[in-house]
């Protein structure tokens, strides 16, 4: 059981792992040699027992690490590329010859003489490949990093770039004499959200043990335990042995039967089209209409069936083959019997596997899969238990009309999560039918529905009677009132951070008493019309509202030559209406007094949404490296990041300098305040 127990959370732990960032992050520095010359460094941080290998050049051998520099003129390089620190070198038995690894973190750096006559940015282009000492390896990966080099100095003018150069050092907190540090936030790959997976993995897991408590879980505990106590003989140490073996593939049957499908489904899309493929088939079914339309109706259609109006099951006839199948020996009978409890259980997993699903979707490629594989796992673990030791059933409470009340509140919680989907159809297709103070009245009064049900003041078709209520019911209402009370509040325009995820954005609000001013799609935060703030009508700002307490443009373009125009750099935005970590950045970072007002005073801020359905006109659409054309703008802006980028999730953002329309950082999700601040004055 120790050991069953053991490879399952490994795996997991594998599956998390695999989907975390590359281990080498690089960070790049620039150092004043002499005169006119700077040292670029190029630090590469490596986590656990990675490494990278040197420059080679390998002969049918291993990819080498390969740094080139954009000097558009402004600088020329003397010399070539070096490592500072030491590489390890050795014979290689595989390879038949000596080659060099950095193991421990490495800097490889590059003299530069500065040649302009005014300030120059120089790009850094490394592309290396990450191994283990086991010997397997990622692929080739690769980033850019911007370094910042002052003006060249004449010899009869007093030196500039040591003042410039002073002067980046006290705004980044240097210590070192004549020496600048710019941390390049390295761009994720488009397996990666920016967000930990971890969030998800938990709330799966707790979803697959909640399962266990349902009406239509919990009676087949009574049938895998008979199961396996015709398995487990006392006095036959082999058929005791055999018994615990079929346990184990019970399990993993459950897990399989689980996993295996949405992973076939990934690997199908990933291997046919690519991962750009499989996220543009996630996108459509996070944020089109279509679907989102579907899982509203079969969320109520659902939570009508939990409240007891009718029954959902799968075919009888599919059960019963699948029942009688069981009855038969070794491990057929033993899948069949997993089969059968995954069939029977359908009607209560259901809608839940497809809110694991969903949710996952925005966590990149490999997130539901990971997701899913944490839900079975925990869904199957109690089962698994019960036929190691078939005694432990006697422990259990008894089958009775609490089965009933927990699939009633599941119930509730079907509406509440039901009008998630097609907030997001409404949200991604302007319909205005489901604003923020909308759907927060609907959840008002489901959680306040749910508050009277725990109390027994409210009674469904197969519920039993409630003579008194129990600590653990009056414990659950008053923590279910709370929320509602909670919730009152955003009525009036409170923000209510802790579900900024889950409600439509703030600027759907008709009614807010902490707008100083009115602001719509034609009037900003400090008075008067986006034509008297800009000199223009913004292009798409009759589609697209304003962000709460914030001007925008939604056009790269328009945003581009704007701000070259007021000489201030773009804050670009990657978000999108269905974004759930958008809606969370802009609550709980955006809203800082600090962020704000950098934001509203120092940049152009560019919004580009990735999901809005908007088709425009055939003189603006664009043409993909596919040859395929696209005719909205949530196509076009997608287009955008995963060309420019390399970044499939939102929301990411960057910081363009708005003369040249370099990248100067960049950033994905992340709730830390202090270091969005610094992020952002890194472009100014």
């Amino acid at each position: 059981m120790k050991k069953l127990l053991s490879s399952l959370f490994a795996l997991l732990f594998f599956f998390a792992a695999y989907a975390q960032d590359q281990p080498v992050k690089w960070s790049g520095s620039v150092s004043k040699v002499e005169g006119n010359v700077y040292e670029l460094r190029l630090t590469a941080s490596i986590d656990g027992d990675w490494h990278f290998y040197d420059f080679g050049p390998y002969t049918l051998g291993p990819n080498p690490t390969e740094v080139s520099f954009d000097l558009k003129g402004n600088a020329k390089a003397i010399g070539k590329p070096y490592f500072v620190t030491p590489v390890h070198r050795e014979y290689d038995d595989i390879f038949e010859m000596e080659i060099g690894t950095c193991g421990d973190g490495a800097v490889i750096a590059q003299k530069i003489e500065v040649t302009n006559t005014s300030p120059s940015t120089v790009t850094a282009t490394v592309e290396w490949q990450a191994c283990q000492e086991s010997g397997s390896c990622l692929s080739p990966d690769d980033v850019e990093l911007t370094f910042r080099l002052p003006a060249a100095v004449v010899a009869e003018a007093p030196a500039p770039a040591d003042t410039e150069v002073q002067e980046a050092e006290e705004e980044n907190a240097v210590a070192e004499e004549n020496t600048v540090i710019e941390e390049v936030t390295e761009i994720p790959s488009d397996m990666s959200s920016g967000r930990s997976l971890w969030p998800l993995i938990l709330s799966a897991i707790l979803w697959g043990f909640a399962m266990l408590l349902t009406p239509c879980v919990f009676p087949m505990v009574p049938m895998t335990v008979s199961f396996f106590l015709k398995k487990n003989t006392p006095d036959d140490k082999s058929a005791k042995s055999k018994g615990k073996f079929f346990a184990t593939a019970f399990g993993i049957f459950i897990i399989a039967l689980y996993t295996i499908p949405i992973a076939v489904i990934i690997l199908i899309t990933w291997f046919s089209g690519g991962p750009a493929v499989t996220a543009d088939i996630f996108n459509w079914l996070a944020t089109h209409w279509l679907p989102n339309i579907l899982f509203f109706i079969i969320f109520m259609v659902f939570a009508a069936s939990f409240f007891g109006a009718f029954e959902i099951t799968m075919p009888s006839s599919l059960v019963n083959k699948s029942d009688k199948k069981s009855d038969k020996g070794g491990l057929g009978g033993v899948f069949f019997l997993a089969l059968t409890l995954v069939l029977v259980s359908f009607s209560c997993t259901g809608p839940i596997v497809g809110t694991v699903l969903i949710q996952s979707t925005q966590g990149g490629v490999w997130a539901p899969i990971i997701t899913m594989f944490a839900f079975s796992v925990a869904f199957a673990l109690p089962f698994t238990i019960l036929a190691f030791a078939p005694s432990l059933l006697s422990k259990l409470p008894k089958s009775g009309g609490w089965l009933n009340s927990v699939k009633v509140v599941l119930g509730f919680i079907e509406v509440a999560l039901g009008f998630k989907f097609l907030s997001v159809a409404d949200q991604t297709y302007h319909w205005g039918i489901l604003d923020r103070e909308v759907y927060l009245a609907i959840w008002i009064v489901v959680f306040a529905m749910l508050g009277f049900y725990l109390l027994g003041k409210l009674r469904f078709k197969f519920d039993s009677p409630v003579e008194y209520i129990s600590v653990f019911r009056l414990t659950l209402a008053i923590i279910v009132f709370s929320f509602v009370v909670y919730m009152i509040p955003g009525m009036w325009g409170a923000p209510l951070k802790a579900l900024s995820g889950y409600l439509p954005p703030m600027n759907t609000q008709d009614f807010n008493l902490n707008r100083s001013d009115t602001q719509g799609s034609t009037l900003y935060v400090g008075g008067g019309t986006l034509e008297s703030v800009y000199g223009f009508t913004p292009k798409y700002s009759n589609i697209i509202k304003q962000p709460e307490g914030f001007t925008a443009l939604f056009d790269y373009d328009e945003a581009m030559e704007y701000a070259k125009s007021v000489g201030k750099p773009v804050f670009l935005d990657f978000t999108g209406a269905g974004c759930v970590n958008c809606r969370e950045m802009e609550a709980r970072v955006f809203s800082d007094d600090r962020v704000h007002s950098i934001l509203q005073n120092d940049f152009v801020i560019l919004q580009l949404y990735g999901d809005d359905k908007t088709v425009l006109p055939e003189n603006e659409w664009q043409t993909n490296d596919q040859g395929k054309v696209l005719k909205s703008i949530g196509k076009i802006n997608t287009f955008r990041m995963n060309k420019t980028y390399g970044v499939n999730a939102q929301p990411f953002y960057v910081l363009l300098d708005p003369v040249s329309g370099k990248t100067i950082a960049t950033r994905a999700y992340d709730l830390d305040v202090e270091g969005f601040v610094a992020f952002l004055k890194k472009a100014l």
